[in-house]
């Protein structure tokens, strides 16, 4: 399920609406990110997201749908809010659903991945000195990157020195 939100993310009535909903899980990974007020001198005092109402939400279904080819989930759930945010505020909220708990945290981890270099949100943060758009971090480059190695015929990543070679 995918929700693209101005109103703040519950995140105990998600997980309670899909433990209802699964009683047969075994796993369930949650991931809520907040909006932090930065790092060293120069803080930040808001965010604002932007985002192209219905684009948006038809690329968040295919990665969401990737997931699910990739992994064996139950479920999964997907909000991510827009508009003026402040730090401590939720920006976003991924929840994957399974039998297995490896499952659940590779789906969760790749949607997070994804959701931090390539979904279509513009993110500009705003602070007392300074104001700017937000570009994706090299690291989560690099993140986003692992899940496109190569596999090995036994279904291992090719690149030995990967740090992740267990994701799918």
């Amino acid at each position: 399920m995918i929700k693209v939100q101005k109103a703040d993310i519950d995140l105990s009535k998600e997980l309670r609406r899909l433990e209802r909903k699964h009683p047969e899980a075994g796993a369930m990974v949650s991931f809520l990110g907040m909006v932090r007020e930065g790092t060293g001198k120069e803080k930040i005092t808001a965010m604002l997201l932007e985002h192209y109402p219905g684009m948006t939400e038809r690329e968040l279904e295919r990665i969401e749908q990737e997931a699910r080819r990739r992994w064996d989930l139950l479920d999964s759930l997907i909000i991510h809010r827009y508009g003026k945010l402040y730090p401590g505020n939720n920006i976003v909220l991924v929840i994957t659903v399974s039998s297995h708990r490896r499952e659940a945290f590779q789906a969760a981890e790749f949607l997070m991945d994804y959701l931090k270099t390539s979904a279509p949100f513009w993110k500009k943060e705003i602070g007392a000195k300074r104001t700017g758009w937000v570009e994706a971090k090299e690291a989560d480059q690099q993140a986003a990157r692992n899940w496109l190695a190569p596999k090995d015929s036994d279904g291992s990543d090719s690149d030995s020195d990967n740090n992740n070679s267990d994701r799918g």
